[in-house]
Formats: structure tokens, sequence, C-alpha cells
């Protein structure tokens, strides 16, 4: 099987899968080998890529928390923090680290499920990038139903340094990680990771961790890249995925999961 992360991954800076990206792709999946999208992406953020792709894969979105078929626009499983652990983590944010803003993702049935907003913000929370599906609300509507996700945002503080905060006071009760290093902490339920999620589409495909290829350039991925049994960062990637991989390709910009792939197929 081969996973790829997204963003600084899979696409290049224009967010596009270039045609050697897509060759690659193809090839492999031609001759039957599973393909799996892993990101931090929710499922509604998913069609751009499968549009470049020209093919529409299982995927792991929400950095483990959703798995979800493209091609029947179905969200197979889900997990979430609950109502109260959200609560304490806001809580928690609040006090240390003053001024930051608070939002949740939250997953219904498909994509574009509009049964409840999906993306949810207090008045304080400032987009880490462009995001119109936004549902600005109070903090305490950011807290009041279950997500797959919480984002806490300090504008002007380095993500590192908020993992570094807020690491040691949330333990073991969420699971924490970052996909930008721009301000911005993404929190899960207890062991949550796109590692556990990846786990979960290779056990229903009667796949090996061992057989896996992963791609990925941010720390969100490293629990990926050190469970499968060939773990490839970017060269673009932050310094904790280059020193979980098993190897360093070239850039996103560069077709570097392509670049690979083609050892293989072409």
């Amino acid at each position: 099987m081969v996973a790829t992360d997204v963003d600084g991954t899979l696409i290049d800076h224009d967010e596009r899968v270039t045609a050697r990206t897509k060759a690659a792709i193809d090839a492999l999946v031609a001759d039957g080998v599973p393909f799996v999208l892993a990101t931090g992406r929710p499922p509604r953020w998913i069609d751009p890529v499968v549009d470049g792709l020209g093919y529409a894969p299982l995927c792991v979105c929400g950095n483990g928390a959703v798995i979800y078929d493209s091609a029947t626009d179905r969200v197979l499983a889900s997990k979430t923090l609950d109502v109260q652990t959200l609560a304490w983590i806001a809580d928690l944010a609040e006090r240390a680290l003053p001024g930051c803003g608070l939002a949740a993702e939250r997953v219904g049935a498909r994509a574009h499920d509009a049964v409840t907003p999906q993306f949810v913000s207090s008045p304080e929370y400032e987009h880490a990038w462009l995001n119109p599906d936004d549902t600005a609300v109070s903090r305490s509507e950011v807290i009041d139903a279950p997500a797959i996700k919480m984002l806490v945002r300090l504008r002007g503080t380095s993500s590192a340094d908020m993992r570094a905060v807020l690491a040691p006071l949330i333990g073991d009760r969420a699971d924490i990680t970052y996909s930008t290093d721009h301000g911005l902490i993404e929190l899960s339920a207890p062991g949550v990771t796109k590692a556990s999620g990846l786990a979960s589409v290779a056990q229903r495909l009667g796949v090996e961790h061992s057989t896996i290829i992963a791609f990925g350039d941010m720390p969100n991925d490293v629990p990926m890249l050190t469970m499968v049994g060939h773990g490839v960062a970017m060269a673009n990637a932050h310094p904790e995925a280059l020193a979980a991989a098993n190897e360093v390709t070239a850039a996103n910009s560069e077709d570097g999961v392509a670049r690979v792939l083609e050892r293989w197929w072409v």
C-alpha cells in the first residue's frame, strides 16, 4: 500500500497534482496497489485532490480521526473528542496561552453534510490559511458538540512553542500535533494519529504495516512515517519528519513522491 500526506507532500506549491505524480499513481493503481491519502484535511477538502488525481481513493482525514471513502462520499468511521474534554482543553488552552482562539472541526455522514456546521470558530480565532467555510460562533458554541479535532490558534507564536506549553498539561487526555509552523495546534481524541487511521485502513484491506510506503512532511506525519515499512520525508519537511523517515526524497515542488514511486511503477 502507498499512503501520502497532501499539503507540502503530494501537491505542489500551486496545490496541484503534477502530471508526473499523477502518472506514477496511475501506474501503481493499475497494478492493483491500494493508494491512500492521509491528511489533516477534513473530507470536504478532498474533492480538489481527487479531481487532480482522476482517482477517488480511501482517505485518512483529520489527522486520523476520520476514514472517508471519496469514491462513494461516505464517512466510514470517525473518532471524536467529547464535549467534556473539549471544555477542559478550552479552559486549559486559554489559561496557558492567553489570547488564543479556539475552533472545532466536525464531521457528518458525507463530505458536505449540511446537518451541522462542520467548522466553527470563536471570535478570537484567526485562520492560519484561507477557510471559506468557517462558521463564526460564540466560544461556548465551539465546544457544545463532539469534534474530530480542536484547533488552538495564537498568532505570532510558533506551533512548536505552543505544543511545548500545552503537551505536558494535556498529558494523555488528547493527542496533540501540528501541520503548520504558524501558531496552530491540532488536538484529537487520545491515540488518534495518522498512524492509527492508516492502521485501520490497512486492517480493512488486509495489508501488513511492513509493506506500506508512506510520504509526509510535518510533525503530524511522524507517527505514520514510523509505523510503516518505509517512511519517506520530503526535502522541504520539518526536522521531526526528516528524523523519523527512512529516506528523504525531493521537495513537493520537485515531484518528490513520484521520484520514489517510479522505482517500481512507471
